[in-house]
């Protein structure tokens, strides 16, 4: 059996699957200031009635990074950066404690100047003095070469309780993705591990014992261990989740669209020839470009949560949130209360909502159902603005998806699949706003936990290799090693294989080699006067996001525990 947990910014769903039928299900609202608590309210739920021990597999999507980033909730990095000449570092300055530290490699990775050990210490003590306790080290070209990275990370020692490292964070060259990946790593590290401490006690006393895994964005999930270490990889778990509980409920094969209603948000993602969508570089994180590659997913603030009120410019719906519907015991009334006052739903005590809505509306001298009326009206108005400008966006660039194939084509969505708790309420007004197919698959208000639970572990490596110096280079996997002279591509494609197959049994991940997808492999020959010295060779091999299972739509009439 699976169990799969998704902590959104307004319920915590939970689900146990049985090879491919869904078992039990329980969703309850978010107790954000302690997440463990939800955690365990849908473990006692789903498991009641059934054996622990049957369990293997716990997958996890949880908001915690995602959340600590957006509150200013995070600790304090020394952010320790070497460029080297011609590079303007001000340019990615982040944090309160960023330090620029002479020294330099060239893009073979050759030490084109020693780092200058004095300064370095001198950055050191200046964060140690003002108690940052947390360091990220980035380093220009270090993929190549991580001698400097090293350096600096050696030099800290025992006075830092973390240090994320760039070159293990992205084989990647581009610096400055790569200095902001480091410092969000390490300015979340010290939440999520008290969170992972936290969650491994509380697991233990449901006598699970089973593999635990950590959603991340693109889609895949890794080992909590190993989350621990990475745990920037977790930011935006949850919008992954949804499209995965997409691919695990929904056959897709088509263009399409998926908008998932959640109480805060509703995350919008598109699919080419049913795959999602893939941002190839990284995704920004508070306006920062990052090597953390996540599913294309976006979000606007509109929810069955988001408060109506009066502006300017007439009635607005979110994207502020005081908290639950007024039907549930809310202070405000919101889009779901809209939603009962129109009879479109029943959500509640509806009697609740009506009064809040006409109390409100009074003072504007309207009707109770007029407000209702136009603040779904704007609610659907921003949903349908939000997914023709992301259509428009996406068709402006090349495409990619999770299989990184680029598509020379526009993508045209044939249908809406709509999940979340009130997405039936929204198939008929999408419809007739958009004028496209509206579809609410079976499990739809746990799609995002189904999601979770049936995502396989992904992971990827660049190899990079010079047959010219004889050197080999995997820096996520802190692999640098010389080659023989007639190392070739072919060769380099298998190495790829087998180091992506030997760490991911090392995280007790057993993978076959044709479940490696090899989406780069150049080789270019390198020239120096009229003769070719050798070969600059470049593989990249990733084990793609995927579900391991589509659920038995006969399983759908599951009652969901916990729900209002």
């Amino acid at each position: 059996m699976r169990i799969g947990i998704d902590i959104g910014g307004t319920h915590t769903d939970g689900i146990l699957i049985d090879g491919t039928r869904l078992v039990a299900a329980a969703k309850i609202p978010t107790n954000h200031d302690h997440l463990l608590e939800s955690i365990s309210q849908v473990l006692h739920l789903i498991l009641d009635g059934q054996d622990p021990a049957g369990v293997s597999v716990l997958n996890l999507s949880t908001t915690l990074t995602t959340n600590a980033i957006i509150t200013g909730k995070t600790d304090p990095v020394g952010m320790l950066v070497a460029g080297g000449p011609g590079i303007a570092l001000e340019t990615y300055r982040i944090g309160d404690h960023f330090h620029q530290i002479p020294g330099s490699l060239d893009h073979l990775g050759t030490e084109t100047a020693p780092l200058d050990v004095n300064q370095l210490e001198s950055a050191i003590a200046d964060c140690c003095a003002l108690g940052v306790k947390r360091f990220a080290v980035a380093v220009k070209f270090s993929p190549r070469n991580p001698v400097h990275e090293n350096l600096m990370r050696d030099q800290l020692g025992e006075r830092a309780d973390f240090v994320s490292t760039g070159h293990l964070i992205s084989g990647q060259l581009n610096f400055g993705r790569r200095i902001h990946t480091a410092y969000y790593n390490s300015a979340v590290s010290r939440t999520f591990r008290s969170f992972t401490t936290a969650l491994t006690a509380s697991l233990s006393g449901f006598a699970l014992q089973c593999e635990v895994n950590i959603l991340k964005a693109d889609g895949g999930t890794m080992p909590l261990v190993r989350a621990q270490e990475a745990p920037v990889q977790s930011i935006f778990s949850g919008p992954a989740a949804s499209v995965m509980g997409i691919l695990a409920t929904t056959p897709a094969s088509s263009d399409m669209l998926m908008l998932d209603i959640g109480g805060t948000t509703s995350d919008i993602a598109l699919f080419a020839s049913g795959q999602p969508l893939l941002e190839r570089e990284g995704i920004a994180i508070d306006g920062h470009p990052t090597l953390v590659r996540a599913i294309h997913v976006e979000s606007i603030g509109i929810g069955g949560d988001s408060l109506i009120s009066m502006g300017a410019n007439g009635v607005q719906t979110g994207p502020q949130r005081l908290g639950p519907c007024m039907a549930t015991g809310g202070p405000a009334p919101t889009l779901m209360d809209a939603l009962n006052v129109l009879g479109l739903a029943a959500f509640g005590e509806v009697q609740r909502s009506i009064e809040g809505m006409v109390i409100l509306a009074a003072s504007h001298g309207l009707s109770g159902v007029q407000l209702a009326r136009d603040a779904v009206d704007t609610a659907v108005n921003a949903i349908s603005t939000k997914i023709e400008s992301l259509i428009a966006h996406v068709n402006s660039k090349p495409v990619y998806t999770i299989h990184e194939i680029l598509e020379d084509r526009e993508v045209t969505p044939e249908k809406i699949i709509v999940i979340g708790g009130p997405a039936a309420v929204f198939k008929e007004l999408l419809q007739v706003r958009l004028g496209i197919e509206v579809v609410i698959p079976p499990f739809h208000g746990v799609a995002n936990a189904i999601g979770a639970a049936l995502t396989r572990s992904t992971s990827h490596l660049t190899l990079t290799a010079d047959t010219t110096k004889g050197k080999l280079s995997v820096p996520m996997l802190g692999v640098f090693r010389s080659i023989p002279r007639g190392f070739n591509l072919d060769t380099a494609i298998e190495e790829s294989k087998n180091l992506l197959q030997g760490d991911l049994a090392q995280a007790g991940i057993s993978i076959s080699a044709d479940e490696i997808q090899i989406t780069q492999a150049d080789s270019f020959n390198m020239v120096e006067g009229s003769y070719t010295t050798g070969k600059n060779i470049r593989v990249v091999a990733q084990v793609q996001p995927a579900v391991v299972a589509r659920l038995d739509a006969s399983s759908a009439e599951v009652l969901i525990s916990g729900r209002p």
